[in-house]
């Protein structure tokens, strides 16, 4: 289930505030932070994002 339309404009990542990649269609839906050096995917749960680092997915 995607996002509300907008929301993604306003979510940042919370650990280098670079702006999310929204994974929500796929399998496990997640958020993924477009930073560089970060890369960070957070989990949506029943459509709300788990904006946590500690929750968050390491990079591959």
């Amino acid at each position: 289930m995607p996002l509300e339309a907008g929301l993604l404009d306003i979510l940042a990542c919370p650990a280098c505030h670079a702006p999310l990649n929204d994974r929500t269609a796929d399998e496990t839906p997640e958020l993924v932070c477009t930073g560089e050096g970060c890369g960070l995917a957070y989990p949506v749960r029943d459509g709300i994002p788990v904006l946590l680092v500690d929750e968050a997915r390491r990079p591959a």
